[in-house]
């Protein structure tokens, strides 16, 4: 796979779809790199992998992270969120186990260091029975992703810092890290994401720049919503420099759900409008980088 430069701008996409198609059109938007997505009822083996990295290399184009959605998950509002995403839920812990450690698999069948996903909203209270039984799944987890030396990142927006910290100090395993994303803390209603980003420094193996306004205070339970990057209230320009100022010097993804491999000339296509808030995201990272 390709090297990726310090905070080169990528995207993350999903896969499924096919490599040989979606590299390409992301490259022809001006990227050469990416956390790649499963979700939850995508076929995932080792020739799939394979496939996956025989064209990223083919392509010259770096997969930095490989991402895990679960079936079941939605992100209506945050009581469903709390009912359906990550570990929480106990029904779904055994299966959601095992899509983890598939995706690990696959993830080390591509050389990706990074694996990633949503636990949910996991309790403060260190006895209760969610946290104790999320504790020990991501401990098997952790375990199971230390025999490829990759690192399981938990994807931040639940919870706050010092509930994060709290957790991982819990788990007690060195490659529990910290994938940061500043828009999900504001979207829900969480915490101000840069005074965050620097308490979790020193766990940050990367990170989503993603932009977001808060929920509604008028509308208990909902979420807020995505913004194109740089028209919410995450302050990218603080975002960008506190990274630098932390010494990060991973890539900088961009996530803005499109369709990447459809025709790039069709304007009709579902997805096609956030292309253009794609190539703005490029733009305006590609100058913080060096001025922020």
């Amino acid at each position: 796979m390709a090297m990726i430069s310090p905070l080169e701008v990528g995207l993350m996409f999903w896969g499924e779809h096919q490599p040989e198609r979606t590299l390409p059109a992301i490259k022809l938007i001006g990227m050469r790199c990416g956390h790649l997505g499963f979700a939850g009822h995508v076929e995932l083996n080792f020739d799939i992998a394979s496939k996956w990295r025989a064209v990223a290399d083919a392509e010259d184009f770096g997969i930095t992270a490989v991402f895990a959605a679960f079936q079941g998950e939605s992100y209506a509002d945050i009581p469903t969120v709390q009912q359906t995403v990550g570990f929480i839920p106990p029904a779904t812990r055994e299966l959601r186990e095992k899509r983890s450690l598939e995706v690990i698999d696959a993830a080390s069948a591509m050389g990706v260091p990074i694996f990633a996903c949503h636990i949910g909203f996991v309790p403060d209270d260190h006895t209760h029975p969610d946290f104790v039984a999320v504790r020990d799944m991501v401990r098997r987890i952790c375990d199971h992703a230390l025999q490829y030396n990759i690192a399981f990142a938990l994807e931040t927006g639940q919870e706050t810092a010092e509930s994060l910290l709290h957790f991982i100090e819990a788990v007690e395993r060195r490659n529990l890290k910290v994938n940061f994303d500043p828009a999900n803390m504001i979207m829900y209603g969480t915490a101000e994401p840069i005074p965050a980003l620097e308490k979790l420094a020193t766990q940050l193996v990367s990170v989503h720049c993603k932009d977001g306004v808060w929920p509604d205070k008028t509308k208990p339970g909902t979420l807020g919503h995505e913004m194109p990057l740089g028209e919410g209230e995450v302050g990218m320009d603080r975002f960008v420099a506190t990274l630098k100022k932390i010494g990060y010097t991973g890539p900088l993804t961009i996530e803005r759900e499109v369709s990447l491999d459809q025709d790039m000339d069709d304007r009709h296509k579902e997805g096609i409008s956030h292309l253009d808030d794609i190539r703005s995201a490029i733009r305006l990272l590609n100058s913080l980088r060096e001025t922020a």
